[in-house]
């Protein structure tokens, strides 16, 4: 097995051969492959002393946050996230990619080069918060179609589903539509035109929750289009750090609350572990033909690693075969 991963396009590139290094050296049996500066690469290579475990693909140019995704798809050949989406499409043995680069870029290239699932109207982007129950609840979409339409909230919905239940084991997971009320009646027009499609959904829909309620742990899935998922999910990251900052403000402001910390530390340094997104990987774009993992532009390497482990549990859980039999399944069921 081999994954692909982009090593430019985010904000700290030395991080992302420093996360490939330590995939390679945890997982004797995939090879990975690093697409990207050859200067930059073989610098951090040799740092880290990680000849030999990484095969590298050199290119000389970056797809930015401020290129047009479409343009630059089409005219940066050489890019470094081109370059991996091609070994990624022409390489059976390539199970996944992972990239940190801009989020409509991977997507317009995914879906240009790789190509949709059969029956898919848009990939989604399906993103990972922990929650309160001590578990990870997702939002599709978390940014990817950030104007949607009912019909594609119901196909995140179906794709979202059968991800759960693949990668998490759970049989039923429960399935809910983000809005500014519960009743069903509440929300926009696309939020009040999707519901009758999710209510009448072959999964455990369960209606509207408000995003107060998002991460109590009561939620397996939320369904919403890209700009609400993404505000929720940058929302939620603002208040993690801004309770980090309180809480180290507080321990700082007192002799007392410095000693109080020294019985509280273990129990923070969890709680800071659990809050922190590099923990949990990126997003998968599902609806695709084969794994790719949109990661954070901040990525660090335990991001990077986490990201690996996806593409791997997103094999192995055979999440691909089962969003296309979910939608087959779908289709069959309306004919």
């Amino acid at each position: 097995m081999k994954i692909v991963i982009d090593a430019m396009g985010g904000d700290k590139p030395e991080e992302i051969v420093k996360g490939a290094l330590k995939s390679a050296k945890s997982y004797s049996d995939i090879d990975i492959t690093l697409v990207g500066d050859e200067a930059l690469i073989k610098k951090v290579i040799t740092e880290e002393n990680g000849e030999n475990l990484l095969k590298t693909v050199f290119t000389d140019e970056i797809i930015t946050n401020e290129d047009s995704p479409t343009m630059a798809i089409k005219t940066k050949k050489n890019s470094s996230m081109v370059k991996s989406l091609d070994l990624l499409k022409e390489d059976g043995d390539t199970i996944g990619m992972v990239s940190t680069g801009s989020t409509g870029a991977v997507l317009t290239g995914s879906t240009l080069l790789i190509g949709r699932l059969p029956g898919i109207y848009r990939p989604t982007l399906l993103a990972q918060l922990p929650n309160f129950g001590g578990g990870l609840t997702c939002i599709t979409d978390g940014g990817a179609n950030v104007d949607s339409h009912p019909e594609w909230l119901y196909q995140f919905a179906i794709m979202g589903n059968a991800y759960m239940k693949a990668i998490t084991g759970k049989d039923n997971p429960t399935v809910s539509l983000l809005s500014v009320g519960t009743e069903e009646h509440k929300g926009n027009e696309l939020n009040r035109q999707a519901f009758p499609l999710l209510k009448n959904g072959n999964f455990n829909f369960i209606g509207n929750i408000e995003a107060r309620d998002a991460l109590n742990g009561d939620y397996d899935l939320i369904v919403c289009d890209g700009y609400a998922g993404n505000i929720l999910i940058k929302s939620s990251e603002g208040a993690a750090k801004m309770v980090m900052k309180l809480l180290k403000e507080s321990i700082s402001s007192s002799r007392s609350a410095k000693f109080g910390y020294l019985f509280m530390r273990k129990a923070l340094k969890n709680m800071k572990s659990r809050m922190d997104y590099n923990n949990y990987g990126g997003a998968p774009f599902l609806g695709i033909n084969k794994c790719v993992i949109k990661s954070h532009g901040s990525s660090n390497a335990a991001s990077i690693y986490a990201s690996v482990d996806q593409v791997l549990k997103i094999h192995h859980g055979k999440v691909i075969e089962a969003i296309k039999n979910e939608i087959a399944d779908q289709k069959n069921e309306n004919n």
